[in-house]
């Protein structure tokens, strides 16, 4: 089944503007501010089984299941962010144990055998469909590597490089993590569920346990809809990573990987999968992932879809250096909206630049490794720039225009490093 994206979005957009559109979690107010961006997409409800937490341990990130050794993590809360150093000898794939964990709540503990999928809404002709995790293994198999990077990535930048306050978790450039996929492409189980002609939006939604923001608000499972075009395209229900059955951490038993799009719209553990006619939408596409602030739309920017574009060094922050010894600098660079065409590395703060060597053939949806050769000589702080460009001709800027939740910074990071007499 095709569907061209252009005519798919008008329709949707129409039906929008004429009041055919449901939100779950959402005020009514914060709906209309979508008009300003002339955005579309949503929520619903189905009964899901509760999840169960997964420990309870005093330890700084209890509600993450795997080891989260100090030189490798760095942990925010229910997160962990994967330190560049550790991901230095590790080659293309980031290792299940290394990749980075974006939690709303704590990672539920799930039964494989017990796990059902249900495809549910008027988008679908039967109304309600069911998959067991047997079911998905015995459809058509397709894998494929892909970066998932959750939007705010690189958002501590703004403050301690551009001097602006955001909200949200100071991720550096640790949340990151490009894994081989392996699943049943998200067509593939609405074809098999009667998907019809009508349906708009493809609205997934976690088994993990429902949220609480900071102010207080019952926002309910993490759900966040895609449009019908995304959806029947590249989108994987996948039921392992680099090669193992999913990890507990990353959406064990099935998780949606939504290729070169922010982050939260791979919805982990997904439980329930709503097919809907009208535009959909969720607290996670209206008051969070979208643009607000001086120099975007009034009510706010359209909801985020494509990653941005980012470079950052296998080395760590302030790591020391001895003059007069060559060293490699490597580092890894993508793009939500392209491949890498070429990378650039600074060793001076700007002053001067030179062309770092790709390691690999540049392809969408996942980054490229680099490197190039350095020899320090004065003893004394340094500060090394690394601006990649990409297949459009986007290129690193020097500033990220600022939004008030810190999403998409894309500038080029000033990296700091001592070097230290012989």
């Amino acid at each position: 089944m095709t569907i061209d994206e252009r005519h798919h979005d008008r329709r949707r957009l129409r039906q929008f503007l004429d009041g055919r559109a449901r939100a779950e979690g959402v005020e009514r107010r914060v709906l209309l501010r979508l008009l300003a961006a002339g955005g579309a997409l949503g929520a619903a409800g189905a009964t899901l089984g509760a999840a169960r937490p997964a420990r309870t341990a005093d330890d700084p990130a209890p509600g993450i299941l795997k080891p989260l050794p100090e030189d490798a993590f760095t942990v925010h809360g229910t997160n962990a962010e994967t330190r560049w150093s550790a991901l230095r000898n590790t080659g293309f794939h980031t290792p299940n144990a290394l990749f980075f964990v974006r939690n709303h709540t704590a990672t539920p503990v799930l039964s494989a055998d017990d796990w059902r999928l249900t495809v549910w809404g008027d988008g679908v002709r039967a109304g309600s469909v069911e998959f067991g995790l047997d079911e998905l293994r015995s459809l058509p198999a397709t894998e494929h590597t892909a970066a998932v990077e959750c939007a705010g990535n690189g958002r501590g930048f703004f403050a301690s490089q551009q001097g602006e306050t955001v909200s949200g978790t100071a991720w550096r450039l640790g949340a990151i993590g490009v894994a081989r996929w392996r699943g049943v492409r998200l067509a593939e189980v609405l074809r098999r569920s009667g998907l019809r002609p009508e349906a708009v939006d493809v609205q997934p939604r976690g088994l993990d346990a429902p949220y609480e923001d900071s102010s207080g608000n019952q926002l309910g499972r993490v759900r966040r809809p895609l449009p019908l075009a995304k959806a029947l395209d590249d989108v994987l229900l996948a039921y392992e990573m680099n090669g193992e059955p999913l990890p507990p951490d990353h959406g064990s038993p099935v998780r949606v990987v939504v290729p070169s799009w922010v982050g939260i719209a791979s919805i982990k553990w997904v439980g329930d999968i709503e097919v809907s006619t009208v535009p959909l939408y969720s607290p996670w596409n209206t008051d969070l992932y979208r643009l607000f602030g001086p120099g975007h739309p009034e009510g706010g920017s359209a909801p985020l879809t494509r990653q941005t574009l980012k470079s950052a060094f296998e080395l760590d922050w302030d790591a020391s250096l001895t003059a007069g010894v060559p060293q490699k600098l490597t580092g890894r660079s993508w793009s939500g909206a392209a491949p890498i065409r070429s990378v650039e590395v600074s060793v001076d703060g700007g002053a001067r630049w030179r062309p770092a060597r790709l390691r690999d053939a540049p392809r969408a949806d996942r980054w490229v490794r680099w490197s190039v050769p350095w020899t320090p000589t004065a003893p004394g702080p340094a500060t090394l720039l690394a601006r990649a460009t990409d297949a459009t001709g986007a290129r690193q800027p020097e500033r990220t225009a600022f939004n008030e939740q810190g999403y998409l910074f894309d500038a080029v990071v000033h990296h700091p490093v001592r070097v230290t007499a012989a």
